[in-house]
């Protein structure tokens, strides 16, 4: 499988939200998208980083960005992690492992010495012309929104 590389064109992504409705990457033609990657709903890790998101949503929509998150896990459970925590962005679900295939985050993990697939959270930044602009890929949970500002401001 051939790893992403920025200036490629970002896969196109054809996908059930929480509420069952089909969302497409390309529909967000225009707008530049975060496009996040996390293992699972209502992990520690993932709510930390998903809540970031939610806490700077409206200042990243000012800036010209849409926020998308993708798991395996399903538009149920979905639902119960937005209501849970108000997070006011899609949430899309990849049962089938068709979308973190495509961008090559689903990857061989290993805890406590047992091996087994899982998804690498990994955050991607696509441009208006549906171009890969940027891969993190050591997430900051705590300060995910910042990570990718930070790439945009002249240090």
């Amino acid at each position: 499988m051939m790893s992403l590389e920025i200036g490629t064109k970002a896969p196109e992504i054809i996908a059930k939200n929480q509420n069952g409705e089909t969302i497409k990457l390309s529909d967000f033609q225009g707008k530049k998208v975060i496009l996040y990657f996390y293992p699972k709903d209502n992990t520690p890790g993932c709510t930390t980083e998903a809540c970031n998101f939610r806490d700077n949503y409206q200042f990243l929509l000012g800036k010209g960005f849409e926020v998308l998150g993708v798991s395996i896990d399903s538009e149920q459970s979905h639902q119960k992690f937005i209501s849970k925590f108000e997070l006011p962005f899609n949430l899309l679900a990849d049962e089938d492992q068709k979308i973190v295939n495509d961008y090559s985050v689903w990857v061989e993990k290993n805890m406590y010495g047992k091996k087994y697939m899982g998804t690498a959270r990994t955050t991607f930044v696509i441009n208006e012309e549906g171009l890969i602009e940027h891969i993190i890929k050591k997430v900051d949970n705590k300060n995910a929104s910042q990570q990718i500002l930070d790439l945009y401001t002249d240090k």
